[in-house]
């Protein structure tokens, strides 16, 4: 079996260092995330506790998609560009 050579090594921890920072991040979040923004954070005040936890879970659902669709291509033009 043949040994990666310097250039293989350092994209390996390149790749390896950016996984462990999403991985921090990703912990680093709050448990329950606050999706909302000063209009909808008043109006689920006024709504109530589990109107407010609807609210919040749809805006989360709004913006998974967008979200989804801006990494596919980040991630399809970062490796079209490797």
């Amino acid at each position: 079996m043949k040994s990666p050579n310097f250039a293989e090594k350092l994209q390996m921890r390149k790749l390896l260092t950016s996984l462990l920072v999403g991985v921090f991040f990703l912990f680093l979040s709050p448990g329950a995330a606050q999706a909302q923004c000063s209009i909808c954070t008043k109006t689920a005040q006024q709504l109530g506790e589990k109107p407010a936890k609807a609210l919040n879970g749809g805006i989360l659902y709004l913006a998974a998609f967008p979200l989804t669709v801006a990494g596919f291509i980040g991630y399809k033009w970062w490796k079209h560009n490797r």
